[in-house]
């Protein structure tokens, strides 16, 4: 009788704390998102049309780099040293300027008559889609035209992959920018950075700056990061958007299924297979 009391109250110990770590998270990210909002002067308004166009032979692509300010050689912020190396690939690394409109520090440079911004957010990591919405708006870019680069702890440290659009996978700095720009349809490179080994703490791990012997691999890995960044921006100027990226996220597919009414079957179409 004692050992069935001991685990009833072992169950509502354990309940209780759930519960409480849920309304913590759930607080937090209500907070995060409610700065997001304030420090948007106006909120995003997608680009339409021929406001999107340029003065060049197409759009502008905005490529992002989320992170957290002064703390550039940490895994979080691997996606600030990608885009370093990108700067340095289009012989720009020493035209970043400061830009307050935007809260970051922008580049604009061209490649294969695609006219390319740069940006390095100065905000936290949490709160960078603010950074990214102004500068959207600014430089008239679609959600669809951006690409950030972050840092994936579910990939290995080598591992660089494509996503379309979708969730923000439990990453604060995407679901910011999903959040500020009220789209999911922006595609990402997620960058692998691994998870700690030995149960060490998740924080610890992703604000700690790499090992001696992961920064043998990190060269190789911002170089094929820079290479797959270049093809999909030479993609995109072909194709007018990002490669095989959808016309919506999980958010604007939602709402094209609640649109949806019967219809002829159309003719079968296979769409280009994307990299995931």
């Amino acid at each position: 009788m004692k050992k069935v009391s001991v685990i009833s109250k072992l169950y509502r110990c354990v309940s209780h704390f759930l519960k409480k770590l849920l309304n913590f998270v759930t607080m937090r990210r209500l907070l995060t998102r409610l700065i997001n909002r304030v420090l948007l002067s106006e909120p995003f308004t997608p680009v339409m049309g021929n406001e999107a166009e340029i003065h060049t032979q197409g759009r502008r692509r905005l490529v992002v780099g989320l992170g957290n300010p002064g703390m550039e050689g940490t895994r979080h912020s691997v996606g600030m040293a990608v885009l370093g190396a990108l700067a340095a690939r289009l012989g720009a690394a020493d035209r970043w300027r400061g830009d307050k409109h935007v809260s970051g520090e922008v580049i604009v440079s061209e490649t294969q008559h695609t006219q390319v911004v740069l940006l390095r957010p100065k905000l936290l990591m949490n709160i960078n889609g603010v950074s990214v919405a102004k500068a959207a708006s600014k430089y008239s870019i679609k959600p669809e035209d951006i690409l950030l680069v972050h840092d994936d702890l579910d990939k290995p440290l080598g591992k660089i992959v494509i996503k379309h659009g979708g969730s923000a996978r439990g990453h604060n700095g995407v679901r910011s920018c999903v959040d500020c720009l009220q789209t999911d349809v922006i595609p990402r490179l997620r960058v692998g950075i691994g998870r700690p080994a030995g149960g060490a703490s998740v924080e610890r791990h992703v604000l700690g700056r790499f090992s001696q012997e992961e920064r043998r691999v990190l060269g190789s890995v911002l170089e094929r990061s820079v290479d797959l960044l270049l093809s999909q921006l030479q993609l995109s100027q072909q194709d007018g958007r990002f490669p095989s990226s959808p016309a919506g996220g999980a958010q604007d597919a939602q709402k094209r299924k609640e649109g949806e009414r019967p219809a002829s079957p159309a003719p079968a179409h296979d769409p280009a297979s994307a990299q995931s």
